[in-house]
């Protein structure tokens, strides 16, 4: 069999293990949908500040940041635990042993994370069409929107798999992985918007990392102008930091038990 045949037999070996935990399916689905309903409930009443001059219904805003939020949820924050469970069972170390390349198997797990996010932005943008009458983006936005997925989740399924190299066991990945992505979340705008008004170290520690970059991208693909001005630079700083994720887990990376 090619390595192409291997990587989508190992696509969908990753799929079918994935539903067959209905209880890990049902909450990676469930968080963006709960935090938006509560978001909303809390916050979504008026209008938010999003540029000088420039507002917009908190209850939409919030429909684009917890996509946003549940692409980083499937690709990042899923990927990081469960490939972590996976090495500390021996999986990851049967898996070497196996014809399947290394690049396979890594390149399957982005693809699925791709798939994962993907369906979550449709459940929750439905949702939010069908509660907050939330605006669907079409022709060049929506293509813009595409694209800002697409590297978005592949940028966030790598940086996942670097962070796999610090974790030092299963019982860890959780809070790992969680003190390295919930501060950024509200520090991002993903959460909370992020206005002129915000402290300036705020809007400096979310410029660096690419959470921002990502929240925006999408706030900005996903509604236009003149709300919002979708910037190519945004995308480009995810790419680079997806670019260095696959470096460091290509060089990292470890398939065995750490003792």
């Amino acid at each position: 069999m090619s390595d192409l045949g291997l990587t989508l037999r190992q696509v969908r070996f990753t799929n079918k293990a994935f539903w067959r935990n209905p209880a890990s399916a049902f909450f990676t689905f469930a968080f963006p949908l709960m935090f938006l309903v509560i978001f909303t409930s809390l916050l979504g009443s008026g209008t938010t500040e999003v540029a000088p001059g420039k507002e917009i219904v908190q209850s939409t805003y919030y429909v684009a940041s917890m996509a946003a939020f549940a692409v980083i949820t499937a690709c990042y924050t899923n990927v990081a635990i469960s490939v972590t469970f996976n090495r500390d069972a021996g999986i990851l170390k049967r898996t070497r042993g196996t014809p399947l390349p290394a690049w396979a198997y890594l390149t399957a797990r982005v693809i699925h994370a791709l798939i994962v996010s993907i369906i979550l932005v449709v459940i929750t943008v439905a949702f939010g069409v069908a509660f907050y009458h939330a605006h669907v983006p079409s022709g060049i936005e929506l293509l813009q929107f595409l694209a800002v997925l697409g590297v978005g989740a592949m940028s966030f399924a790598a940086l996942g798999l670097a962070l796999t190299s610090i974790i030092p066991n299963a019982d860890a990945s959780p809070p790992i992985v969680n003190a390295s992505i919930l501060p950024l979340l509200f520090l991002s705008g993903t959460f909370f918007p992020i206005s002129e008004h915000s402290p300036a170290w705020v809007r400096l520690v979310g410029r660096i990392f690419p959470v921002k970059h990502f929240t925006d991208a999408m706030l900005a693909s996903f509604y236009g102008k003149p709300k919002f001005t979708f910037e190519w630079s945004d995308v480009l700083v995810i790419a680079v930091w997806g670019l260095v994720g696959l470096a460091l887990a290509a060089r990292f990376f470890s398939w065995e038990p750490r003792r």
